[in-house]
């Protein structure tokens, strides 16, 4: 007779990693998630139940703050950051991009990437990449959406697109200086001397540190390469600079040159920023955006988290089912 089998008592900290580990369902989709969360001087590690940040300071001590890692696009890593493999793993499966940035989120080091669900994106990519022909329409159509439909006459070069650019710029540069009455305005970027240049070129830079990183987060998310780009080039992030220009009229210019009289215009700018993403719904438009420039005859949204078994490739079919044995149709 077999003795009867017993079930061992799950204890607490068992429930807790059951309870906190997310299905694929649970995931968001990265339009839908949250913008980008910006921390430095604190240790970054997993628990029981999430990943959590240890922050401590003189006046309020020593405190745990959890990271809703599922709901972030991506995580920007200042200096006197440290974070253990266990944390890095749990973004990874969340789809959130872990990016090392310099001072005051100004520079990208690295980024730890989450893996993709598919490679459609990225080979509808390629294909506009490779071919110089649609390489020039995408860049053209980059060029279109800053200065709005019908601005660039048929047939206009690329060089005069970008002579185009350089006076749009300018001349929003110039009606910003005059709205915030600071006198004339020189777009400078200098890292190696960051402390002593001026509040909007501070908060400017700080801005788009944090758009780049909205943007690498959402080229990742689809699948697609942060290095091809189609009006940058000879970069890895190229593509990011590409996308970006898309926005910076609408959300950084402005928002730096409304900080000029502040005293901490780098980090005001952060969180200017962050509030700002949901009234604009950026990272909607980001996905929507980069699908219709390398599919613009489809409407798409931005894909769902589920499973996708590779493919493999055929030269008739396109694409044949994985994960299954073709012996015996051989």
């Amino acid at each position: 007779m077999k003795p009867p089998t017993t079930t061992k008592p799950r204890t607490p900290a068992s429930a807790r990693r059951k309870l906190a580990a997310p299905t694929v369902a649970m995931l968001p989709r990265i339009a839908d998630s949250l913008s980008f969360l910006y921390l430095d001087i604190v240790r970054i590690h997993q628990d029981d139940t999430g990943v959590c940040a240890e922050v401590t300071s003189e006046r309020r001590g020593a405190e745990t703050v959890y990271l809703p890692t599922a709901a972030l696009s991506c995580v920007l890593l200042g200096p006197g950051t440290s974070i253990t493999a266990r944390a890095l793993a749990t973004f990874a499966r969340h789809g959130t991009t872990v990016i090392t940035a310099g001072s005051g989120g100004v520079r990208c080091y690295s980024a730890a990437v989450p893996e993709s669900l598919t490679t459609t994106w990225l080979e509808r990519q390629t294909r506009a990449w490779a071919d110089d022909t649609r390489r020039l329409a995408v860049a053209k159509t980059m060029y279109e959406k800053r200065f709005g439909h019908g601005t660039a006459a048929e047939g206009t070069n690329l060089d005069k697109l970008r002579g185009m650019e350089g006076q749009r710029v300018k001349a929003h540069y110039q009606l910003l200086a005059r709205q915030y009455k600071i006198g004339r305005f020189r777009r400078a970027y200098d890292p190696a001397s960051w402390d002593t240049q001026d509040p909007v070129n501070l908060a400017l830079s700080a801005a788009n540190t944090c758009l780049y990183g909205i943007v690498h987060a959402a080229i990742l998310a689809l699948g697609c390469s942060p290095a091809l780009g189609f009006v940058h080039n000879g970069n890895q992030q190229a593509l990011v600079y590409d996308i970006a220009d898309l926005y910076k009229a609408e959300l950084t210019i402005p928002l730096a040159f409304s900080l000029h009289a502040s005293t901490n215009p780098d980090a005001e700018a952060r969180r200017s920023f962050r509030k700002e993403l949901r009234l604009f719904k950026l990272l909607p438009r980001i996905v929507a955006d980069i699908q219709q420039l390398f599919d613009p005859e489809t409407e798409y949204d931005a894909p769902d988290p589920e499973e996708h078994l590779v493919d493999l490739w055929d030269p008739v079919a396109g694409a044949i089912p994985g994960g299954i044995n073709h012996g015996e149709r051989a």
